[in-house]
């Protein structure tokens, strides 16, 4: 019923574009990267509808001097991690710093990987991929732009042009329908199922198996799972040292397992993993770009469940590495595209 859904979907739109015989900007920007919004939907859990319509607002349907001389379609500003090109323009204050793309589909890939890695807009993946209101709101009260009409300007391109459409369809589907929408670059295979959020939390069963070895938890407390690893919550009072001994393990594996050396006091609310982390974060999880000077590796590599030695080894860091606001950390291996890799 749902494919269903989809192909009566396609052909109107197919009818929608084929009757009309001149197209406004809007129309035409819309049938050009439809299709890389959909891959990036499927790339990073962004709804297409959202990045189309922050597109058509934030370049002016591609008509905007940051778009047209710097293929830059959303209005990032440098920020201090940028190492790429850069041009200005009068913003907030005069001359400021944007970032410059050597294609717009470059452009639609880094604004998806600025709303997926950074924390103030982790909370909009919780919402459903179709939900575009909640999605506008949350780009506003996220400080996406200072513009108090932001969410209803986004809502208002969807709906009147319908791009909850592509919400639904996938990256073959909008091809068909939109022959003029233009095609990917890369040669990376787009996965064939939307992301979960970057932090997806979820209640953990009484027992996990890691690799081979079987691990025996309390049930005297809520148990929760991240990236496959299972943790607790600490409450007032607790040491790692209670906690292990709460749940059948020695003291120095449940520091191994936390990064740790030695046993601490521990701050209510602090997580603690009752089993190995892994090497990696989660599929989805590439990279996080830091927002505090405060943070450390450790930290990362709790928050995401992957253990501090491959986090090191990924960042090529080392235990006396400083992090700093904006730096990019990865938190999977990685691993050069075919086209950068012809590049070289």
């Amino acid at each position: 019923m749902k494919r269903t859904l989809f192909a009566i979907l396609t052909l109107a739109l197919c009818v929608f574009v084929a009757a009309k015989d001149t197209k406004t900007p809007q129309e035409e920007y819309i049938s050009k990267y439809a299709g890389i919004a959909v891959a990036e939907m499927y790339r990073s859990g962004i709804p297409a509808s959202i990045t189309l319509a922050q597109g058509l607002l934030e370049s002016g349907a591609g008509r905007s001097s940051l778009a047209s001389e710097g293929n830059n379609h959303f209005g990032i500003k440098c920020h201090n991690n940028w190492k790429g090109k850069t041009m200005r323009a009068d913003d907030d204050a005069k001359n400021e710093c944007f970032r410059a793309y050597s294609s717009a589909e470059e452009s639609f890939r880094d604004h998806s990987d600025f709303l997926r890695y950074r924390d103030r807009y982790k909370f909009l993946f919780d919402f459903d991929i179709t939900d575009y209101k909640s999605w506008a709101a949350g780009l506003k009260k996220a400080g996406y732009a200072t513009d108090p009409a932001y969410a209803s300007k986004l809502i208002k391109y969807i709906e009147d042009y319908g791009l909850s459409v592509y919400d639904n369809m996938t990256v073959q589907e909008v091809y068909s329908a939109v022959p003029e929408a233009e095609e990917l670059s890369s040669e990376e295979e787009y996965p064939s199922e939307i992301p979960d959020s970057p932090l997806n939390i979820e209640a953990a069963s009484s027992s996990y198996a890691g690799g081979i070895e079987q691990y025996s938890f309390a049930m005297s407390r809520k148990l929760y799972s991240r990236n496959g690893v299972p943790f607790v919550q600490s409450v007032e009072g607790e040491t790692y040292s209670s906690i292990a001994k709460e749940n059948n393990l020695f003291l120095r594996e449940i520091l191994r397992y936390n990064d740790l050396k030695s046993d601490r006091q521990l701050l209510p609310g602090t997580v603690v993993y009752l089993a190995a982390k892994k090497k990696m974060a989660a599929k989805g999880l590439d990279k996080y770009i830091v927002e505090s000077d405060g943070e450390s590796l450790r930290d990362i590599a709790q928050r995401f469940a992957i253990k501090k030695k491959n986090l090191l080894k990924m960042n090529d860091m080392t235990e006396s590495s400083k992090i700093y606001e904006g730096d990019e950390i990865y938190l999977r291996p990685s691993i050069p595209s075919k086209v950068e890799l012809r590049k070289r």
